[in-house]
């Protein structure tokens, strides 16, 4: 990752950056399963939402813009599952290619074992294989893909499943 970026914690000044990057791949990637748009007011709630719970949300900033952001949270609401989070990695479309995925992630895997997780999932549509090799760099392995059980631009799309035990 270039030195001129830096990875911090988002502020709530940071949200309509997020929202762009959010709702660009909504509309143009199969990253996100979703078809809605989301708001400020809507990224100000999911904010509190993670910071109640002790998940971070990183931002990497590069020439003073939001150039990425990445989180994690839970992968099951059910308390045995405390211990396991998903985790959710997004560059914008203009600072693609440049390592500031790779820079992301790393930082969300030591937030992760600074906060007690034990297992980080990554579930990647398949066709992402940029995603899973950058998840493969950092030590995660296929555990299994679930075959045509999401849809969106009008055809089904597979799941790619990852896991990664998290060692401090």
């Amino acid at each position: 990752m270039d030195q001129a970026v830096l990875l911090r914690d988002a502020t709530e000044a940071d949200l309509p950056a997020i929202c762009e990057i959010y709702n660009d791949a909504v509309l143009h990637t199969t990253a996100i399963w979703n078809d809605t748009l989301v708001d400020v007011a809507n990224r100000i709630e999911w904010l509190k939402a993670r910071k109640a719970r002790g998940f971070p949300i990183i931002v990497a900033e590069k020439d003073g813009e939001v150039a990425g952001y990445a989180s994690y949270g839970d992968w099951r609401a059910f308390d045995g599952y405390r211990h396991t989070v998903e985790n959710s990695v997004y560059v914008s479309k203009d600072h693609r290619g440049l390592g500031i995925g790779e820079g992301l992630l790393r930082e969300l895997i030591v937030r992760a074992g600074n906060g007690n997780i034990h297992v980080m999932i990554a579930a990647i549509e398949t066709g992402n294989t940029t995603s899973i090799r950058l998840h493969e760099k950092l030590g995660f392995r296929i555990v299994g893909q679930f075959s045509e059980v999401g849809t969106k631009f009008g055809r089904w799309l597979d799941l790619t499943c990852m896991e990664l035990r998290i060692t401090v």
